[in-house]
């Protein structure tokens, strides 16, 4: 994920893993839908999902930043109930917090390329700076 978020531009430099507490320096901060980690997210139950999401809701209430990204569609879908939601700016809001769904970068998700993840994560970057 490092390289990812350092070709979007949102980092000046790649950072390692260990750096991660960094982002912050950046306006950036990274949290998991799902605290509990799995291989695949197929071993996450919908309820783990909706639990996770009910927190993450609660964390942005009391955090309020203006953007919310969430990594992975699926997980997405899955902890808000939105079944129709796609990569990119979504219509919910949680408060005056805008929320994006960006592509997982796991080798999983193969059809999504290093160059086309960073892409869309620099999409963000760009309505970030805008708002």
């Amino acid at each position: 994920m490092q390289i990812t978020v350092h070709r979007s531009g949102f980092t000046p430099r790649l950072l390692r893993p260990a750096e991660q507490g960094e982002l912050l320096s950046y306006g950036l901060g990274i949290t998991n839908v799902v605290e509990r980690p799995t291989a695949r997210a197929q071993e996450l139950t919908p309820r783990e999902y909706r639990e996770g999401g009910r927190l993450l809701a609660l964390k942005v209430a009391r955090l309020r930043p203006r953007w919310l990204a969430v990594v992975g569609v699926t997980a997405y879908r899955a902890a808000f109930g939105d079944r129709m939601a796609q990569v990119g700016p979504q219509e919910r809001t949680f408060g005056d917090t805008r929320v994006w769904v960006l592509p997982n970068p796991s080798g999983l998700n193969a059809h999504w390329t290093a160059e086309t993840m960073a892409e869309e994560f620099a999409r963000l970057r760009v309505a970030a700076e805008a708002s």
